[in-house]
């Protein structure tokens, strides 16, 4: 350990030499004064880890001295140290905030122990965190090697996911080991979802949770709604995302239920969140409601009917809701929602789609400045926190729990850090999406994707042409032409994208609050 210095303020300071001793020994550095006034002199020209405070001193008091050291070092850590037991410094010391408070007498390993929460805490979560991973890092290998079915895949992500959020302020090389480890789950992962998706679809049975079944198994059938109450969808809300918003939201809401459903393919808005609203797959939707569905070669929005497709699924579950529907794609529109929130009162169910998260995504493609701020995950998932902190979302949290009200809150996709190329070649009519693509003219890396040569029966996809097929990047791949390839890996390497096959992109969260 760095030598630490502290200064430590006492007017009895001579009696206190066997704890200055006893800290020294353990490697701080020990400055002391027996007055707040020199302790500020101190202070002002002296760069210390921390200060360990006395209130009762004569002259410049313990809390005197606090609130002008707060002037000069906002964020220093401040123990104070007290003869007093009286509940109104207490309050006055927290509300100050100070770090820690300690009634004398003190015995040294209290101050010790202090001392280490507030400045050591950091190195010691990190090196504690990397032991408990190293330990378990055979036993997540084991279960990759073994049989799981969906289920186990769900908990094998939570997992990684803990574990991707715990190591995120630890060495590269560790980072580098949960990286390779998070690259083969998902390289096992493809080859499950290669051999079990059809049978899914075509039988709802063996099933888990999909985009087209969440809504009607979680929302209808165990009719967990009542007037007033709201679905928010984020568009491609990651489950990491979720872990570390949580807490946020349960300063408002009690969390009831959580899980993570499967999103259908390709995980994309136009697919994945029509499947949502409409509780039907793709190719039903056409053929059911052909006025509701764009196909990939329309112009313009490919989910501007999801209003319509929900109504028609409430009334097929029987349900004679009213309803209101807004789509947030800006902080002003996000407002009038807010504004109009005494008028949503009296609808059965409010929809709320958001996509900020959706937009951060590609502007961390588009943008440089965006791309900088949301580099890795880790700052992904930062970004995300920070936008919530501040968005109209969280304003029309807290006034539906002030309702009393109760939330479905899920999203459509994922998204993964792509960071591998794999060519591809298609004629002007195939789509631009950089994790699938729908032509009748493909030329592709076989191994690294998922080809579905009948999409209406292996993935119940519509198809323009009878001879098209579709194919999903697998794990961490992204598809670039061959022209002008150097430039256009460079510029998509090392960026969120969304349409294919991941644990990232497929496994996401969905959450009932109240």
């Amino acid at each position: 350990m760095k030598e630490i210095k502290v200064l430590w303020a006492d007017d009895e300071i001579d009696l206190l030499k066997p704890h200055i001793l006893f800290l020294e020994e353990k490697g701080y550095q020990i400055d002391t004064v027996n007055n707040g006034f020199d302790a500020l002199e101190m202070i002002k020209n002296t760069s210390y880890n921390a200060v360990l405070l006395d209130e009762q001193m004569p002259g410049y008091s313990g809390l005197d001295t606090l609130n002008e050291l707060k002037h000069i070092s906002p964020s220093m850590p401040v123990i104070m140290i007290t003869k007093s037991e009286e509940e109104m410094i207490m309050e006055e010391a927290i509300g100050a905030k100070i770090s820690d408070y300690l009634i004398k007498p003190v015995n040294p390993n209290q101050i010790l122990l202090s001392l280490k929460k507030n400045l050591d805490t950091q190195r010691l979560v990190k090196e504690k965190s990397t032991q408990n991973y190293q330990k378990e890092f055979r036993n997540l290998s084991l279960k990759l090697n073994g049989p799981l079915d969906i289920f186990g895949w769900m908990d094998v992500f939570k997992d990684l996911t803990y574990w991707d959020i715990e190591l995120a302020e630890t060495s590269n090389d560790m980072r580098e080991i949960l990286n390779a480890q998070k690259r083969e789950a998902n390289a096992v992962f493809s080859k499950f979802v290669e051999k079990n998706y059809t049978d899914w679809l075509s039988d709802s049975t063996q099933a888990p949770l999909m985009s087209h079944t969440l809504l009607t198994q979680k929302l209808f059938k165990e009719n967990t709604t009542s007037k007033g109450d709201f679905l928010i969808v984020i568009d491609n809300l990651r489950f990491d995302q979720w872990v570390v918003l949580k807490p946020l939201f349960e300063k408002y809401f009690k969390v009831d239920e959580q899980g993570l459903y499967l999103s259908i393919l390709p995980t994309a808005t136009h697919y994945a969140r029509n499947a949502l609203f409409a509780g039907l797959l793709p190719s039903e939707i056409e053929k059911i409601y052909p006025d509701l569905w764009l196909s990939e070669e329309d112009q313009g929005s490919k989910n501007k009917h999801e209003q319509d497709l929900f109504e028609r699924l409430i009334k097929r579950n029987g349900k004679n809701w009213k309803t209101s529907y807004h789509k947030v794609l800006n902080s002003s529109f996000g407002k009038k929602v807010n504004d109009s929130f005494n008028n949503l009162m009296h609808n059965d169910l409010n929809i709320v789609v958001y996509n900020f998260v959706d937009m951060l995504s590609h502007a961390a493609t588009d943008t440089k400045l965006i791309k900088e701020l949301a580099e890795d995950e880790s700052a992904y998932r930062s970004v995300v926190e920070s936008w919530f902190k501040h968005s109209n979302l969280k304003q029309l949290l807290e006034k539906i729990s002030s309702e009393n009200k109760k939330v479905f809150l899920t999203t459509d996709h994922g998204t993964i850090y792509v960071q591998r190329p794999s060519k591809v070649i298609g004629d002007r009519n195939t789509n631009t999406n950089l994790r699938y693509k729908v032509g009748k003219n493909l030329s592709y890396q076989d191994k690294e994707v998922l080809t579905l040569h009948k999409p209406t029966q292996e993935g119940y996809l519509p198809k323009s042409n009878v001879s098209s097929k579709y194919i999903f990047a697998k794990e961490d791949y992204f598809f670039a032409y061959p022209n002008n390839y150097n430039h256009y890996v460079n510029y998509y390497k090392n960026t969120f994208q969304h349409g294919g096959i991941s644990l990232e992109e497929m496994l996401i969260p969905y959450v009932k609050l109240s």
